[in-house]
């Protein structure tokens, strides 16, 4: 008897639910406690409202992706996937992960996460499917990783290279467990 199953995955969501749920609302007010301590945190309203709807749309990917979730791979490759996704563009609106935040090359990298969402609209949330969406979302982040590198840029090239790594391992992953949870599914 696998671990990979229904049931298990349904013991998972319960005890993620709240923990999800529960994370988002102790962020939120987080940066405001910050900015009591140092000078080095200095949001405004907007920045709150851009967080705020950050945390409200990876919870509301998690209570999609908990609904399609048959098997805990599914879930654990979903939370990857929304937790990479979460960090890059928190990344890229702070403090841009090539220069400033407005810096075109930016844009490059938000358009990774772009084929994601529409990837994961078209093959509705189907774990095959997700599999070949992370797989693309890996192949455009090392395009995006080189493109950015060839931009005159402060940064330097190692550091480009290693967030670019690091988040092509982090979809390729999530693939795998994609895959792994569609022949679950196929198999169970």
């Amino acid at each position: 008897m696998t671990s990979d199953t229904y049931p298990v995955a349904i013991c998972w969501i319960r005890v993620l639910r709240p923990l999800v749920w529960g994370g988002a609302a102790l962020l939120l007010p987080a940066p405001w406690v910050a900015m009591r301590f140092t000078d080095e945190v200095a949001w405004t309203g907007s920045d709150f409202a851009v967080f705020g709807a950050m945390l409200l749309s990876a919870c509301v990917a998690f209570e999609m992706a908990s609904r399609a979730a048959r098997v805990p791979s599914y879930l654990v490759a979903s939370l990857m996937a929304i937790g990479a996704a979460f960090l890059l563009l928190w990344a890229n609106l702070a403090v841009g992960i090539v220069d400033a935040p407005g810096h075109p090359g930016n844009l490059l990298f938000m358009g990774v996460l772009g084929i994601g969402v529409i990837g994961a609209g078209i093959v509705r949330l189907r774990a095959r499917g997700m599999a070949c969406v992370m797989v693309a979302m890996a192949v455009l982040q090392l395009l995006a990783g080189g493109l950015a590198m060839r931009m005159h840029t402060q940064e330097s090239p190692a550091f480009v290279l290693a967030f670019t790594g690091l988040y092509v391992v982090a979809w390729l992953s999530s693939a795998l467990l994609f895959r792994k949870a569609a022949n679950a599914r196929a198999h169970g």
